[in-house]
């Protein structure tokens, strides 16, 4: 009975994932606060991987449903097309390298210091909620200087890395942080939310592998939550990309911001109540 109780928790936690992991809202402030609100069982060590590598399964999302504009070997393609692609994956590749360095760096720092830390938790998803609101509220009536992922400039795409950088601390949202700054770039919304999916696909396999070789399993049901997780979140994220890429066409991400700065509160909030 605890482990299927503990199977439902894992279910709700990858339902959460799928949604937030993809939607600028922060999926760690998310799986933080369910997990305090629901309760889990086990070891923190096993939880505090499962929040990262349960990403897995929201990154297979990205490769199914972009697989034909990721895919460089596709039969379909031209000659230019193709080369195309490689230049896309070369951009994501360098909008990479400053997350990878310093994640890798900071990352038994940022463990210890950061994250299950709800004040910064709060923090960070007020602010970048006043930021979401504050660079939305610039950008009315502007055009955007970079309207394809082919305009796209190794410069910019550098940039990007470095606001990706920002997401290290839980409560920003990576998707935030990198759309955010892609927008503050010039790019149109729908080039920074397409290209924050593609940073996504080196990016978080890598963290997930790094959480993974520090983890030791210690039974077979621990294997099983994980994957169930991951599947969970997977058949989510493609609902949850869908959605997004249809908002942006016809919104902004104001909304985001107003729900950000509300959920910072309620984490606060539950902060306060469980240390009266």
């Amino acid at each position: 009975m605890d482990f299927f109780i503990t199977l439902l928790k894992v279910i709700v936690q990858g339902i959460v994932e799928g949604i937030t992991e993809w939607l600028p809202i922060s999926s760690t402030g998310h799986m933080i606060l369910t997990e305090q609100l629901m309760g889990i069982d086990g070891s923190s060590a096993f939880w505090g991987m499962f929040r990262v590598v349960v990403q897995l399964g929201a990154i297979l999302a990205v490769v199914v449903l972009y697989f034909k504009k990721l895919n460089p070997f596709s039969p379909s393609k031209t000659q230019l097309q193709k080369k195309g692609t490689w230049v896309l994956w070369s951009k994501v590749l360098v909008s990479c390298i400053p997350a990878g360095i310093l994640g890798v760096l900071f990352d038994d720092w940022l463990d210890e210091h950061l994250y299950n830390n709800y004040i910064v938790v709060a923090i960070t998803l007020i602010v970048y909620g006043i930021l979401f609101i504050v660079v939305e509220k610039r950008n009315e009536g502007k055009q955007p200087k970079t309207n394809s992922l082919s305009e796209l400039t190794y410069t910019t795409a550098l940039l990007i890395g470095f606001f990706q950088v920002l997401s290290l601390i839980p409560g920003t949202s990576r998707s935030g942080a990198t759309i955010l700054g892609a927008i503050l770039l010039g790019t149109s919304r729908s080039v920074a939310a397409e290209f924050t999916f593609f940073l996504a696909i080196p990016v978080m396999c890598g963290a997930s592998m790094l959480k993974l070789l520090k983890f030791k399993f210690t039974s077979a049901q621990e294997v099983i939550l994980l994957f169930v997780g991951m599947a969970v979140s997977f058949i989510v994220s493609v609902f949850a990309i869908k959605f997004l890429m249809g908002y942006i066409k016809k919104k902004d991400f104001k909304p985001f911001g107003y729900y950000r700065i509300a959920l910072g509160l309620l984490v606060a909030a539950v902060f306060v109540i469980i240390n009266l």
